[in-house]
């Protein structure tokens, strides 16, 4: 989620905000949760395939794993202690590295490590003493920091949370636009799109972000601005709200875009009232969230497994 040169002084600033925002996300009953420190559960089988989220809880001491939705791993950890305390935010996996060493603390080894930060947080195996006690890195217990290095990929999103713990809720299709005219279909790539400009980033993943009160869209792609609209936002929750998209359709939900299949989404609160989240289907059908149709039709042909799409009161500029 790193933005384009050019981009600077302006997405940064929206992405302090968001990262300053705290995200939490609960553990799934597919997995007890009994561990001692240095104790993990690693059960991949139970989603071979799909977008990878994880998610590292700092007043639980806890990682979760997820696959397409479904946890796949929970591990203890060890965070920053106080002085050095890890921030709480949204990241990408930047860097990978099996044999990795400290270059701020003596040369101290990191095995497995997986940068967040380029100022020193990372993912990587290390002692477990049951609580925070790192410089600010999240340490894992050895086996289980091996297998989520295989597990992720570049730009891997790492959710570090600092609050209580909630469930995430499967959504559908929260990103559409209007619905569509008779015989309409995929956008054609030779035909013009006010503020839509996929050519400035082939490749990367996918962020979608939704300022509600600047009425406005942003899109990025490995970090680089490729798109943008103003939309019109009034009545949604206060507070800031995070949805990745999972692998697959959902059979018998129609989507507003009558030609198009609604997409499962998981959603977690990052910053409100968890029991106010926004409808974003609803706001849309009730006239509450208005994007312009070939943007947002645009949009949605660019979706992709593990999109992440951040809808927030805060402010994008």
């Amino acid at each position: 989620m790193r933005p384009h040169a050019h981009d600077r002084g302006r997405i940064p600033r929206l992405l302090v905000a968001v990262v300053a925002c705290v995200l939490a996300l609960a553990a799934s009953a597919q997995v007890r949760d009994e561990l001692h420190p240095g104790e993990y559960a690693w059960t991949p089988g139970l989603a071979p395939a799909g977008p990878v989220l994880v998610v590292v809880s700092l007043p639980a001491q806890r990682a979760w794993v997820y696959r397409n939705g479904v946890r796949i791993g929970t591990s203890t950890v060890s965070t920053g202690r106080p002085g050095h305390e890890t921030p709480a935010g949204i990241y990408s996996i930047l860097q990978k590295r099996r044999e990795h060493y400290s270059n701020l603390y003596d040369n101290a080894p990191m095995p497995f490590m997986q940068r967040l930060t380029w100022d020193g947080i990372a993912l990587h195996a290390g002692h477990l003493p049951g609580y925070p006690a790192s410089h600010g890195c999240i340490r894992l217990p050895l086996a289980f920091a091996e297998r989520l290095f295989a597990t992720t990929d570049a730009d891997t999103t790492v959710v570090v949370s600092d609050v209580a713990e909630q469930a995430p809720l499967l959504v559908p299709g929260p990103f559409a636009g209007a619905a569509a005219k008779p015989g309409a279909s995929h956008v054609d790539p030779a035909t013009p799109v006010a503020g839509w400009h996929p050519e400035r980033a082939a490749e990367g993943p996918l962020t979608l972000l939704l300022g509600t009160r600047d009425g406005l869209l942003v899109a990025l792609r490995g970090g680089i601005e490729i798109g943008r609209v103003a939309v019109t936002a009034s009545g949604l929750p206060v507070g800031t709200f995070v949805y990745t998209l999972r692998e697959g359709s959902l059979e018998g939900t129609p989507a507003v875009f009558r030609d198009r299949p609604a997409r499962p989404w998981d959603m977690v609160v990052v910053e409100g009232d968890p029991g106010m989240q926004p409808d974003l289907r609803g706001a849309i059908a009730e006239g509450k969230l208005a994007i312009p149709a070939p943007f947002a039709r645009a949009v949605y042909d660019a979706l992709v497994p593990g999109t992440t799409l951040v809808v927030t009161d805060q402010r994008l500029e």
